[in-house]
């Protein structure tokens, strides 16, 4: 880490002080408003198709979901991964469909899929490329927010592929003007107004008009803030960032708190030609007395992934109104699918900026990898809550050479976790095999519970035990991670000890089999024999 003109002391501070988390700057609110009630269900291009997409394929995929009953199951959702946009935007710089194979125009099949009765999700990364090296939208999330709102989007998967971390410097800054939009003339504000928090200390420079400016906001150890700031009128303002020019090999950031409003400005690496500079945002002023903070809120690359996702989290509701605003019509939500691979622990602060978050890399039809991502993504059942899920990914049931009893644990496991049920195959020649375990309703009315509490491993071993609560009762999952037959059981006592079923000391259960649809008393325990690779779903209902 580089001094950036801090203080030599307080530099080296920074080596034994514990920086603030972007976390802590935004409110401990959900992302979710309560529009979405349930893990999504739905279809997605990737799995199957890749980049070989077209409106032809994706129209028909959205025929083929209602004639061949998934509609009628929950799968109200056709979602395009990438490749469906075209590698040049619009003359007005707005992403549009591939030149040739969405020639009609993505707001076109839209309307023609809402026509069947399903709903459209679509595709970007947050980075400067998408995966397949489209245009993608880090730094022009409320741009392609809106285009997507226009076109009716229902569902957007966000990306990670070329992503640019932001920077965890901060501009040393000597004062901030402050203008009414549209005007000339407004105040200045020198940085001896404001209070320093932290190791924000003020650096003397004779330069500058103020003699010093305010250093040490690097990596959220410090902010300056001014509780000064007075205005005639509210309304939009310019807020100018008045800047001592520091070294330039590297980018800056300042996140500036308006009230409660937040803004993020970037300072490019400076040429010294001069010693100062300025930067700019747009603000809201209330009437009267207004706060104004400033500093660095990256501490790290988990902080950097989650203000980038908050960011495009914002645009995308801010869209949906805006659109309904326009048009006069009812808001169409987009559910928000966080495709962050897991690396900066999403699930810790996904709720807060998503619908939804993957826990790993991507899946792929191996049960190896299937089994490897089931591990990861249970284990996290704690952050999975109503309106917010982990997503140990698309589907691969009826995919490469999965089993029978692979397709079926698969699903069962997806279902168990309160995972996004995404299919990934190609439903138009889709066998009545795969069709029948993708449509069993009592699985699915478990994926779907309202509480959306996912299930937590009880027992770990060759066979894994677990358990969901359910509104009206409990889920037990027996999972033979073993190619080999097995025996298992659990007590049911354990399970009331347990607690988390939220089964009740003395109460009695009727028990049903998912997949065979046996239905028996509860005794004492519960006992199974499961083939190799296989799963045995119990639903308890209390009596």
């Amino acid at each position: 880490m580089k001094r950036n003109s801090m203080c030599p002391i307080c530099f080296l501070k920074t080596v034994f002080t514990r920086p603030s988390k972007v976390g802590d700057v935004y409110p401990k609110k959900k992302y979710d408003d309560g529009k979405v009630t349930a893990p999504p269900m739905g279809w997605s291009s990737w799995n199957t198709f890749k980049n070989n997409i077209d409106e032809d394929l994706i129209y028909d995929t959205a025929v083929a979901i209602k004639e061949k009953g998934l509609l009628a199951a929950g799968y109200d959702r056709v979602n395009m991964d990438d490749c469906w946009h075209s590698s040049l935007r619009d003359a007005d710089g707005n992403l549009q469909g591939d030149l040739t194979r969405f020639r009609s125009g993505i707001g076109e099949l839209v309307r023609r899929i809402n026509a069947l009765g399903l709903k459209v999700g679509i595709y970007s990364s947050n980075g400067t490329l998408t995966c397949e090296d489209l245009p993608a939208s880090l730094g022009n999330e409320y741009r392609d927010a809106y285009t997507f709102a226009k076109w009716g989007i229902e569902f957007f998967k966000y990306d990670f592929c070329h992503n640019v971390p932001m920077p965890y410097y901060a501009p040393v800054v000597y004062g901030i003007e402050m203008t009414k939009k549209g005007e000339k003339d407004g105040v200045f504000y020198p940085c001896t107004q404001a209070h320093l928090e932290g190791l924000a200390k003020f650096m003397p420079c004779k330069k500058l008009v103020t003699g010093c400016y305010v250093s040490g906001m690097d990596k959220c150890h410090g902010a300056m803030e001014y509780d000064n700031v007075y205005s005639e009128e509210g309304g939009e303002y310019v807020l100018t960032l008045c800047c001592k020019k520091t070294n330039s090999q590297y980018e800056k950031l300042a996140m500036i708190i308006v009230n409660d409003d937040i803004h993020l400005c970037n300072v490019p690496p400076q040429k010294f030609w001069n010693v100062t500079s300025r930067f700019q945002v747009v603000v809201k002023l209330r009437k009267g007395i207004n706060k104004v903070r400033i500093f660095n809120p990256i501490s790290s690359r988990a902080d950097s992934s989650m203000l980038q996702y908050l960011t495009m989290g914002n645009a995308l509701k801010a869209a949906t109104a805006r659109v309904a605003k326009e048009s006069g019509q009812p808001e169409k939500p987009i559910v928000y699918s966080i495709c962050e691979w897991g690396k900066n622990q999403p699930w810790k602060w996904g709720a807060l900026a998503g619908n939804m978050w993957r826990t790993t890399p991507d899946i792929i039809p191996k049960w190896i990898w299937i089994k490897m991502i089931y591990n990861k993504t249970v284990d996290l059942y704690k952050y999975a809550q109503a309106g917010a899920y982990n997503d140990p990914d698309m589907l691969e049931v009826g995919n490469g050479n999965l089993t029978e009893e692979q397709n079926k644990s698969h699903f069962a496991l997806w279902c168990m976790m309160a995972a996004p049920l995404i299919l990934g195959n190609d439903i138009r020649t889709i066998s009545d095999k795969v069709l029948k375990i993708v449509t069993n309703k009592e699985l699915i009315g478990i994926d779907q519970d309202v509480l959306g509490k996912a299930a937590k491993r009880v027992v770990k071993g060759s066979v894994d035990i677990l358990a969901r609560p359910l509104k009206c009762g409990a889920a037990v999952c027996f999972f033979n991670k073993k190619g080999g037959s097995k025996k298992a059981s659990i007590k049911v006592s354990d399970l009331v000890k347990d607690g988390y079923a939220a089964l009740e000391r003395g109460a009695t259960y009727t028990c049903r089999e998912v997949y065979s649809g046996r239905e028996y008393p509860l005794k004492d325990k519960l006992e199974v024999t499961l083939k190799g690779d296989a799963c045995e779903v119990i639903v308890l209902k209390k009596n």
